[in-house]
């Protein structure tokens, strides 16, 4: 049965309180999980420079070598993310209270296309914390990739900076509670559909038509309780009536 839009705008109407309920709890479970529950998340970042031995001074660049540069970036990315690199930040330091291996798994390393900046990122529940990891993880790395690759074109760029009112960057509020919000609503809207396709009772002369192919010649009108209130109050008063008039005769 195809329908039309005025069948969707009842539909609609009918579940109401279906959908305006499935929403609601949606965005507020959503609103109190990221505004009370889970952690602020903050984010620290360096930029490195992988340059060119033979660019001393006011020289001409060689683009044979900054394409072997931008090459050796890749490498320089896996590198960073080795015991090689992370014991000796473990043990230069203690107080940062990690292993190698969770250490590892903190630190994330970026590089633009065609670029020789690499960018190093850690994200943890304290600010301060995270800028004192990746800068720690960038100045032990200058350090020790003249010992892996004998070579020493390593630049820093700029550290992380320590900052007494940083901004998180997840969870983001705004868009989870959005998110929530339009989930809730396309999920109620559908679950409102489906249970009104599955409802195969007969409610109206437009059903009975529908089904039998054939128009209705008279219908039963469904009487309410109140109904039936009035009915015996009308039914009392004509009997009151009705006595009074034979007693008078």
């Amino acid at each position: 049965m195809e329908l039309e839009v005025k069948d969707y705008v009842r539909i609609l109407r009918k579940r109401l309180v279906l959908i305006v309920s499935i929403t609601l709890v949606c965005t507020l479970a959503a609103g109190l999980i990221s505004y009370f529950v889970l952690s602020p998340v903050y984010e620290a970042s360096t930029k490195i420079i992988v340059k060119s031995n033979e660019q001393t001074g006011i020289t001409q660049l060689d683009i044979n070598a900054i394409n072997s540069n931008l090459k050796l970036i890749d490498t320089y990315k896996e590198v960073i993310k080795t015991p090689a690199i992370m014991d000796a930040v473990v043990a230069k330091h203690p107080e940062f209270n990690v292993t190698s291996e969770e250490l590892i798994k903190k630190v994330r390393v970026s590089s633009v296309n065609n670029t020789q900046v690499m960018t190093l990122v850690i994200q943890d529940e304290d600010y301060n914390k995270a800028a004192k990891m990746v800068n720690a993880v960038s100045d032990v790395f200058k350090l020790e990739i003249p010992k892996i690759m004998k070579v020493d074109n390593i630049t820093i760029l700029n550290q992380a900076k320590l900052k007494d009112d940083p901004n998180p960057v997840k969870p983001n509020k705004v868009m989870n509670t959005a998110i929530a919000f339009l989930l809730g609503l396309f999920v109620s809207v559908g679950l409102a559909f489906l249970l009104e396709f599955l409802d195969d009772s007969v409610k109206s002369e437009a059903d009975v038509e529908a089904l039998l192919g054939m128009p209705t010649l008279a219908a039963i009108a469904r009487l309410k309780p109140e109904d039936y209130k009035t009915q015996a109050s009308e039914q009392q008063v004509k009997a009151g009536v009705k006595e009074h008039a034979s007693l008078n005769q």
